[in-house]
C-alpha cells in the first residue's frame, strides 16, 4: 500500500507529524512553568505574621544595636531625614524612651517593598517577652507588646554532692531557679552547711515564648528539701493578703517559711570562721581575742544583705571594722555588717530584709574578701545560730481548710516523685 503512496505526500505527512510531536511538548513545558510560576507567586502572597505585621509585604531588614548606634543614626543609614525621625523621638517619649537602645538587642526594620524602600515601621526587643512598636509616620502612636507566652510545669530532683548552685548547675536546670530555691529556704536551712547525700525536688512553672523561646521561671509551684534528715516543704500558697505577708511560701504546717532573720547575709558564699570566744587570730599574733562574729567569705565586690527589716544606725568606718553598717531591727534586736567594700545605705534609713546594703571586701583589720556579721541580743552579742529567733506568721486560720486542700496534690505529687539515685542524675523533665 504505502509502495504506492507518492513519496511527496509521505514527507508532508513526516513533516506534519514532527510539528505535532513539538508543539504538544511546548504545550506541556509551557504549562509544568506556569504552574510553577503560579506556586511562587502564591507562596509570596501567603501572609506570614511576625510583631502583627505581614512581613512579606514588606522588605524586611532584620539587625541589632552596634556600638555607637542610637535611633537616629539607625534611621538616618535607612534614609530617613533628621526632622522626621526628631518628630517620632517627640511622640514616643510617653511610651518608650529611645535614648535606652542597649547594644546587641535585635530589631526590625519593614520598608516598602518597592524600588524605594522607605522605612514604614521599627520594631525594637528590649527582652525577649516584649516588643516596642514605633511606626513611622504621623498617624499611628507607638505600642508596647509582648510576644505569645505559654507556662510549661516541669519537675526537677537531684542529689547534693557539693553546694547546692554547683550541684543544680550540674544538672543543667536554670539559673534562676537556683537563685528562686535559695530565696525560698534563705530562712530555714543553712546553705554552707549542706550534707553530701541531702536532695531536693521541684515542681516549677517555666515561661516558653512563641511556643520555642525559653522565657525563664515563672514560679516554683512546691518543693521539698531533705536536709540532715529531715523534710522541708514549700508550697507556693498566694491567697494570704500580700499586705500582711512578705511571702508566699508556707510549710506543711501552714507555717510561713520567712522567718524574723536571713540565715546569712551573703548568698552563695561559706562560712570561715564561726561566733568563738576563745578563738585564736593569726592577725594578732595567735593571740586569745573573743570573736563574736560569723564571717562569711565571699569574692569581692559580692552584695551584702539586710537579714532583716530595721533602721540604719551607723553607716561608716573606722580602722579596725572598715566600712560597716549597724542595723537596729527592733528594741531587742541589732546586726552588724564589717570589712564592706562600700556601703549602699545612709544612717537613719529603713531597709527591707533582704536590701543590699554593701559589698564585699577587705577593708579594716582583715586577711581575705568576707563579711563579718555580728548579731546584738538586748544590748549583747551573740552567736545567731544558736539563738532561739522569732517564730514566722501561720496562714490565716480563716484560710486553713482552703490551704490544706490547695497543697494537697502538690505534696502527693513530690512524695510521689522518684529521688535519684546517683548523685549526678537529675529527674528533670516536661509534665502537663
Amino acid at each position: 500500500m504505502f509502495n504506492n503512496f507518492p513519496k511527496k505526500y509521505a514527507v508532508i505527512l513526516a513533516v506534519l507529524g514532527i510539528f505535532v510531536v513539538v508543539l504538544t511538548l511546548s504545550l506541556s513545558t509551557t504549562s509544568e512553568e506556569y504552574e510553577v510560576y503560579e506556586e511562587i507567586e502564591n507562596a509570596k502572597l501567603t501572609p506570614q505574621y511576625e510583631f502583627g505585621f505581614n512581613i512579606n509585604a514588606y522588605n524586611v531588614v532584620h539587625d541589632t544595636v552596634k556600638s555607637g548606634d542610637s535611633f537616629g543614626t539607625i534611621l538616618e543609614r535607612y534614609k530617613m531625614s533628621y526632622p522626621e525621625i526628631l518628630n517620632i523621638v517627640n511622640k514616643t517619649k510617653g511610651t518608650f524612651d529611645l535614648g535606652r537602645l542597649v547594644v546587641g538587642k535585635p530589631f526590625t526594620l519593614l520598608r516598602t517593598d518597592d524600588s524605594l524602600q522607605e522605612p514604614q515601621c521599627f520594631i525594637y526587643q528590649p527582652n525577649k517577652l516584649e516588643y516596642v512598636v514605633i511606626q513611622l509616620d504621623d498617624e499611628n502612636d507607638p505600642y508596647v507588646e509582648q510576644r505569645p507566652v505559654r507556662i510549661e510545669t516541669k519537675i526537677a530532683s537531684g542529689t547534693i554532692n557539693s553546694s547546692l548552685s554547683e550541684t543544680m548547675d550540674g544538672l543543667g536546670l536554670p539559673y534562676q531557679l537556683i537563685n528562686d530555691m535559695s530565696d525560698i529556704y534563705a530562712w530555714t536551712i543553712d546553705f554552707f552547711r549542706l550534707q553530701e547525700g541531702d536532695q531536693f525536688k521541684i515542681i516549677y512553672d517555666q515561661r516558653i515564648i512563641d511556643d520555642s523561646v525559653y522565657g525563664g521561671i515563672d514560679r516554683i509551684q512546691a518543693a521539698l528539701f531533705k536536709h540532715r534528715g529531715r523534710d522541708f516543704y514549700a508550697f507556693n500558697y498566694d491567697g494570704v493578703p500580700r499586705s500582711e505577708y512578705s511571702t508566699t511560701y508556707f510549710d506543711e504546717s501552714a507555717m510561713s517559711l520567712q522567718r524574723a532573720f536571713l540565715k546569712s547575709p551573703v548568698q552563695f558564699s561559706r562560712i570561715s570562721s564561726r561566733y568563738n570566744l576563745n578563738r585564736r587570730i593569726a592577725f594578732y599574733g595567735n593571740k586569745v581575742r573573743p570573736h563574736k562574729g560569723t564571717d562569711f567569705a565571699a569574692p569581692i565586690g559580692s552584695e551584702i544583705l539586710a537579714t532583716a527589716d530595721g533602721v540604719v544606725e551607723k553607716s561608716s568606718y573606722t580602722s579596725a571594722n572598715g566600712n560597716y553598717v549597724k542595723i537596729k531591727h527592733n528594741r531587742t534586736y541589732s546586726t552588724q555588717y564589717l570589712h564592706m567594700k562600700t556601703r549602699n545605705v545612709k544612717e537613719g534609713q529603713s531597709v527591707r530584709q533582704g536590701q543590699v546594703i554593701g559589698y564585699v571586701g577587705m577593708t579594716g583589720n582583715t586577711s581575705g574578701p568576707h563579711v563579718c556579721y555580728r548579731f546584738w541580743k538586748n544590748g549583747i552579742q551573740v552567736d545567731p545560730f544558736k539563738e532561739k529567733l522569732p517564730l514566722s506568721k501561720q496562714v490565716p486560720d480563716r484560710l486553713l481548710e482552703e490551704y490544706k486542700a490547695f497543697i494537697a496534690p502538690l505534696k502527693k505529687r513530690l512524695d510521689s516523685m522518684p529521688m535519684p539515685t546517683e548523685k549526678s542524675n537529675s529527674l528533670a523533665s516536661n509534665t502537663k
